[in-house]
């Protein structure tokens, strides 16, 4: 139990003090069930017993089912709980303890009358099982019924069950019973609302060191980590399972940290919420998703619509955008731009998007955003890399890269140059220029060295290089094994390095 102290001394003080109604919200994923876990686990309120149900995500719910499966296995024999009259209401929910139950009352006036006697036979078949608190969960997914007995409860002057309830905000309906819940103050109770937020990064680095055993865990692992999964806590638990289990993260000095801190993939578990949340979406909604995806960074509307459908309906497409906002997995900033809450969850729609489809829309959002001012040329690099165009993504990340090198930022512009060097299919002379351009030795790992030597020396097995060409590279894979520590092999390249056309040899000492 990371980064909940405040939360769950908050719910300890409000339940202490019955009748009182707990509204617990917060995203998938953000800790709601886990933080009631806690409380009832190991702070149950004093003197109360706790009923909790849960709220299945099925697409027909059964009629009151939440509350009837939590009271079901609370008792096998209600004859003795000296029940009414009116509790014969409840025999076809629970048709087990018909035997026990009073016979069923007359016909009720109408729809009306027959819920609310219902809803009094529940209350007290609760009360006489001496339940002083109901927790029901995933509040967002209840059938009306239970929504409209939830009310009914929070409604009582002479309220003897307190009520706890968790839902998610986003997949409240506009006209959904639960906003009433959550807006009225309780006839005859306190009301408490707790919004459960993200762990930030020492959250983060906490939560991590609880589930190594509560070794210490680098600062630069919980950042990148913090920044991939914004702190909810279901993806980095995940998360760190998954790295786990493909041997990641691994022990450096003193404390836990990451080999390969920017691969950190989608868990399994993260993905399937995402794409479960997503195909409720209408098909508009569910194209904005791809089109945020793809763009990735947050975009202005505009360029979102276009990259969804640059043919489509305007007002269909606004309203889809509209609804992936609503959704709660997009969001809009104050500027209006558009963009994944989550990183991750952008990762599992871009990864679920077919192949082509990607392509072309990467191309559409390369065409789109070539009019921006200033050009954002790292995003038109990534673009047309995706979309397979070969020339422009080399002029935008070279461009990319000579940015990064006037601004400081060397380690960025080795990354870019290695990445085409490695997977671009350049001319020699592209070659020559841009490993001229990256200082080399700030790569991370001899797996980095042994692929941009590979890709060099694909160049040179060519044949293609003129002889300038050749001697260039091969200068520039010396002082690749030297960052190797291949001392022999770099001195033989070396060597090799001599132009035979003008008889000369290079003078340069290696990099440092």
């Amino acid at each position: 139990m990371v980064g909940r102290e405040r939360d769950l001394a908050a719910l300890r003080a409000a339940l202490s003090a019955p009748p009182v109604v707990v509204l617990v919200e917060g995203e998938a994923g953000i800790g709601k069930s886990r933080l009631i876990q806690e409380l009832l686990a190991a702070h149950a309120p004093a003197r109360q017993r706790v009923l909790l149900a849960a709220c299945p995500a099925v697409r027909q719910p059964f009629t009151l089912g939440p509350v009837v499966d939590a009271i079901r296995p609370a008792t096998e024999d209600v004859s003795g709980l000296g029940l009414s009259g009116l509790a014969g209401a409840l025999r076809p929910l629970f048709p087990e303890l018909a035997p026990s139950l009073p016979p069923t009352p007359g016909p009720a006036e109408d729809a009306a009358a027959a819920r609310h006697r219902l809803f009094r036979a529940i209350e007290e078949i609760l009360e006489r099982l001496g339940i002083g608190l109901l927790a029901v969960e995933d509040v967002h997914w209840a059938d009306e019924a239970t929504l409209e007995f939830l009310l009914f409860l929070a409604s009582r002057p002479r309220q003897q069950v307190s009520l706890l309830v968790s839902y998610r905000p986003e997949e409240i309906t506009p006209d959904s019973l639960l906003l009433r819940l959550s807006s009225r103050q309780p006839a005859g109770a306190a009301r408490l609302r707790l919004s459960l937020e993200p762990l930030d990064v020492p959250g983060t680095a906490a939560m991590v060191s609880s589930m190594l055993g509560g070794e210490r865990v680098s600062d630069e692992f919980a950042t990148i980590l913090h920044d991939r999964t914004d702190g909810l806590p279901l993806a980095i638990e995940e998360s760190v399972r998954l790295m786990w289990n493909h041997g990641d993260p691994t022990r450096r000095g003193d404390s836990w940290a990451r080999q390969r801190l920017r691969e950190i993939e989608v868990p399994p578990t993260v993905r399937d919420v995402v794409l479960e949340r997503s195909v409720r979406l209408g098909p508009a909604a569910q194209a904005a998703l791809r089109a945020a995806a793809v763009l990735t960074d947050p975009a202005p509307e505009d360029a979102v619509v276009e990259v969804m459908a640059p043919e489509g309906d305007p007002a269909s497409t606004l309203a889809g955008l509209a609804e992936a906002v609503g959704s709660g997995l997009l969001r809009e900033d104050p500027r209006g731009l558009v963009s994944f809450r989550h990183m991750l969850a952008c990762r599992a729609v871009y990864e679920a998007i077919p192949v082509p489809q990607r392509r072309a829309m990467h191309l559409r959002a390369a065409h789109v955003l070539e009019g921006a001012t200033p050009s954002p040329v790292a995003q038109l690099a990534r673009h047309f890399r995706e979309a397979g165009d070969t020339t422009a993504w080399c002029r935008y990340a070279e461009q990319s890269a000579d940015l990064a090198l006037a601004s400081g930022d060397d380690a960025t512009a080795v990354i870019l140059v290695h990445d085409l060097l490695t997977n671009a299919d350049l001319p020699p002379a592209d070659v020559v220029r841009l490993t001229s351009k990256v200082p080399f030795c700030l790569l991370s790992g001899h797996e980095r060295y042994r692929e941009l030597m590979d890709a060099l020396r694909l160049v040179l097995d060519a044949g293609e290089p003129a002889p300038s060409e050749a001697a260039e590279i091969r200068f520039h894979v010396a002082r690749l094994l030297q960052q190797t520590e291949a001392f022999e092999q770099s001195r033989i390249e070396m060597e090799r390095a001599h132009c035979p056309t003008s008889g000369t040899t290079r003078r340069r000492q290696p990099a440092q």
